[in-house]
């Protein structure tokens, strides 16, 4: 059973914070969770400026004060209009990636949604990288919202539509559960989705000894009997559970899909069938964390040393 309990909201409070601090107090809410939100400088002590001539006065330069970061965090919530009752505004010190995730330790999030943007703003082929170092070490499943989402209110956070990528991976499974989960409190639909990649765009040219497309069709209908017993295991589910199998790149399917229907929300694993996370450049999940127009929960198994 998904359950969240501990939620973390990292806001740089920029003009694109308010749609992951609405994501995130929404979800908050519906599942009873406390919700933290944190902002993290370098630091809050007074920095000193060399003089640009000898004999001038050392100059110093004062960052904004704990205080008034905390009072710009309560604005930002009081304006998503989704305040759960149990919050925590945070303002912390230190490397900013770092911080975050010793702040989701601490707290044994069991869920982290951040904003795929920067502060120097979102360029296309990135993700932000506070945003992209976070996914690689977060200890939990984090939810990333993209600058094109723009959800103010409690009510624009609605997961009727929910796309579930799949290879079968252990992470991809348990991303499966959490599909399920979040489209269930919305009454939503679930596709499940399996890109097989093999030979799927390019005629082998040579050495090929064997018949192509149907050995296409054969990885097709095995890929099918995969996801439906997958399905069968989610009777309880109760909810519209559509099968998506096909040949092609995993994120261009993955993305074209999530557009085409629309979706509003990707739900797939951190760690593909090789075991390699998102620290691989190129990888299925990053290439979609970088060009999905909705939110992605990326889902990665749990480590027992954290447990």
């Amino acid at each position: 059973m998904v359950e969240f309990k501990q939620i973390l909201c990292p806001v740089d409070l920029s003009d694109l914070s308010l749609s992951p601090v609405t994501y995130a107090a929404a979800l908050a809410r519906r599942h009873a969770a406390h919700l933290t939100l944190l902002h993290v400088v370098p630091t809050f002590d007074p920095v000193p400026v060399r003089p640009s001539t000898l004999g001038e006065t050392m100059q110093y330069v004062y960052p904004e004060s704990r205080d008034e970061v905390l009072e710009r965090l309560n604005r930002v919530l009081d304006t998503a209009e989704a305040a759960p009752a149990e919050v925590t505004c945070v303002a912390d010190a230190g490397d900013t990636v770092q911080r975050i995730v010793d702040h989701a330790l601490s707290l044994r999030a069991d869920l982290v949604v951040i904003g795929t943007h920067g502060r120097s703003g979102f360029e296309r082929f990135m993700i932000g990288s506070t945003a992209e170092r976070v996914l690689q070490k977060a200890p939990c499943p984090v939810l990333t919202v993209p600058p094109s989402v723009l959800a103010t209110r409690a009510a624009d956070v609605q997961f009727q539509r929910v796309l579930c990528a799949v290879d079968f991976s252990p992470s991809s499974l348990q991303a499966f559960g959490f599909a399920l989960a979040l489209a269930r409190h919305d009454e939503g639909a679930v596709t499940v989705l399996h890109a097989i990649e093999w030979l799927a765009e390019d005629e082998p040219r040579t050495l090929a000894h064997f018949n192509v497309p149907e050995y296409r069709q054969h990885l097709v209908g095995e890929g099918r009997e995969r996801v439906r017993a997958l399905m069968a295991d989610a009777r309880p589910h109760g909810r519209a559970i559509e099968e998506v199998v096909l040949l092609g790149k995993p994120h261009r399917e993955i993305l074209r899909r999530a557009t085409e229907w629309p979706a509003d929300l990707i739900v797939m694993g951190a760690q593909g069938r090789g075991g390699l996370g998102l620290a691989l450049f190129g990888s299925t999940t990053q290439q979609v964390l970088r060009a999905a127009q909705c939110p992605v929960l990326t889902v990665r198994l749990a480590d027992p040393r954290l447990t």
